[in-house]
């Protein structure tokens, strides 16, 4: 097999990802498989960070349109990063993968609290490194910690896991006829307002010339097709040309 195209990756996971088709909480066998796939990572001598969501426990946004206030809603949502966090550490080590959890908000018994050079060291001695409670502040996504954490880490790329298998110009799950992009830029992101990441953090991702990939992370083995050059999902870059249209959903 060729070596791998990026040495230091930032993984973003939903939380819903982690619910399965339960819809809600930790899916046991998700959860074992979301491992298997970051140990055959950590096996390439890969750098691996992970930012995951809080979606499938709490989620601050609909809480607060549901009339609580936004700095509590989003506070809550933090600490349910902070769970799922706790669970891929538990089962990573269990399949003897050091790992640590830093947190943007301080939780001494539970987690290291987030360093910059800390979490670079982690990484250049082998571990995996997950990030939680976002970026410790409300107002912000976890899409815009993912992007943040991943600049500041020096990440060669983020590779966004998903349900589906890329960015479409409808949802394929309401529109049969819906249309892949292969490629994108981040303007055309923004412009097109398509749902990949928060206008933060696509914003974020285009100033500092940080690729994405958008990928489908329920395909075993696709976090490592990407490593090894294969074009999966869709990418998104500075500076790409539109090609719209270039894969059905079928």
């Amino acid at each position: 097999m060729s070596a791998p195209v990026y040495r230091r990756i930032l993984l973003k996971i939903s939380g819903e990802m982690l619910a399965g088709e339960q819809g809600y909480g930790i899916h046991p066998t998700v959860l074992d498989n979301l491992a298997n796939e970051i140990c055959d990572v950590v096996a390439m001598n890969v750098q691996i960070a992970i930012v995951i969501g809080g979606g499938n426990i709490f989620r601050g946004l609909a809480a607060s349109a549901s009339g609580m206030e936004r700095a509590s809603a989003d506070y809550m949502g933090m600490l349910a990063t902070m769970l799922n966090a706790l669970a891929l550490q538990n089962i990573l080590e269990a399949k003897n993968i050091a790992t640590r959890v830093l947190s943007a908000i301080e939780m001494r018994q539970l987690a290291e609290s987030y360093i910059r050079r800390r979490a670079i060291r982690h990484l250049e001695k082998g571990r995996v490194v997950i990030f939680g409670a976002g970026t410790g502040n409300p107002y912000f996504t976890t899409d815009t910690a993912a992007a943040l954490r991943a600049m500041e880490i020096g990440a060669e790329v983020i590779l966004k896991g998903t349900k589906v298998d890329g960015i479409y110009d409808a949802d394929p799950r309401l529109h049969p006829t819906a249309k892949r992009y292969d490629e994108l830029s981040f303007l055309t992101v923004i412009n097109k307002q398509l749902k990949v990441m928060d206008a933060t953090a696509v914003t974020l991702c285009m100033d500092n010339q940080l690729p994405l990939i958008v990928f489908n992370l329920t395909i075993p083995g696709n976090i490592v097709r990407i490593l090894h050059g294969e074009r999966v999902g869709t990418i998104v870059t500075p500076d790409v040309p539109v090609q719209a249209g270039a894969t059905s959903n079928g």
